[in-house]
């Protein structure tokens, strides 16, 4: 016996048959991103003889070109028009192509300077520093765990740069550029192929003078290398663009605790291709500090999971909503590398 009369039955399993479908696609969708990520070294590692600065310049140019063609497509031309007419907006723009770009800019330069392991670490230590924007620019509280993971963090750091001999910067300044590229995101609230076409844009006009003066002195590596070579400098800007777009689909899909739990997946594959694909070395000490990361990552993980099941009860009881992604912490804008 069912509850209910058999259209209103149809239309109930007609939800729940289209919930599990949109589930299933955010999830392949945050796959794919994440896989895209996780395997970019091997990609820019391709990219060579041409230098980090050139390949980083046509990353944003090809970005920007293909960007240009999926608004045009979408017909989202109103949309940037609005977003150019609000120059507090534009100043945030400003400040997030910036970010990225340096963002881009170090972790194409790691990557091309067998240095693929410490990239790696940036991204694994970017939930962290995504926490500490959270306390000293937004003024939040951090529970004991969250202290402790930092805490623990910190001591990993202090533990890879004995090993290093110095202070792990690549890694620090990919996490500290993204965690406050996703600040500003955050700030923005704007789609994600609106935001990336006026970042690139802002990125474009040097990035294209750069490139000409390449050319100019007979520098440039684009046509000169291999057809290969040159196809995959065009198609950088599909390799950016793409896992954009996957997850901002995956965003739109899944919760963003399930998000929170894949975003690993991308610097384990970095850290797999660093040691296993191109044999950088991961002695005693440097493999100490990666553990001591990831065992603050899992207090980190552990607590903010602990956490939400606490406020689901307390939600279920008083009737209110959970803000997961505010208590998460989680960047909506996962341009990693």
């Amino acid at each position: 016996m069912t509850s209910g009369t058999p259209k209103e039955s149809d239309r109930e399993t007609g939800l729940t048959v289209n919930g599990m479908n949109r589930a299933r696609k955010g999830y392949l969708f945050a796959l794919g991103a994440y896989l895209c990520w996780g395997l970019f070294p091997l990609y820019w590692k391709l990219l060579r003889p041409a230098t980090p600065v050139e390949i980083l310049a046509h990353r944003i140019v090809w970005s920007f070109v293909l960007v240009v063609l999926i608004v045009a497509v979408a017909r989202g031309w109103r949309r940037i028009a609005a977003l150019i007419r609000r120059p507090g907006k534009m100043g945030l723009i400003a400040v997030a192509a910036l970010l990225i770009a340096v963002n881009w800019g170090t972790y194409i330069y790691g990557v091309n300077t067998d240095r693929v392991v410490e990239t790696s670490l940036g991204y694994f230590i970017n939930p962290l520093v995504t926490v500490l924007l959270g306390v000293f620019v937004l003024g939040e509280r951090l529970r004991a765990a969250q202290w402790a993971a930092i805490g623990v963090g910190a001591l990993a750091v202090a533990v890879l740069t004995a090993d290093y001999g110095h202070v792990p910067y690549l890694a620090l300044v990919l996490a500290g550029t993204f965690g406050l590229y996703g600040l500003v995101k955050k700030r923005l609230s704007v789609p994600a192929a609106d935001g990336l076409l006026v970042e690139s844009a802002a990125l474009t006009v040097p990035a294209v003078i750069f490139l000409s003066i390449l050319v100019a002195g007979g520098d440039s590596t684009l046509g000169r290398v291999s057809a290969a070579h040159t196809a995959l400098l065009v198609l950088s800007g599909a390799v950016t663009t793409v896992p954009l777009l996957l997850f901002a689909g995956a965003a739109n899909r899944i919760p963003l605790s399930a998000i929170g739990l894949l975003q690993y997946l991308a610097p384990i594959l970095q850290l797999a291709c660093g040691v296993l694909v191109f044999g950088e070395p991961m002695p005693p000490a440097r493999l100490a500090g990666f553990v001591l990361v990831w065992l603050a990552l899992g207090v980190f993980t552990w607590d903010g999971i602990r956490y939400l099941r606490s406020q689901a009860r307390s939600a279920v009881t008083t009737g209110t909503a959970v803000d997961v992604g505010e208590h998460l912490r989680l960047s909506d804008s996962r341009m990693s590398s």
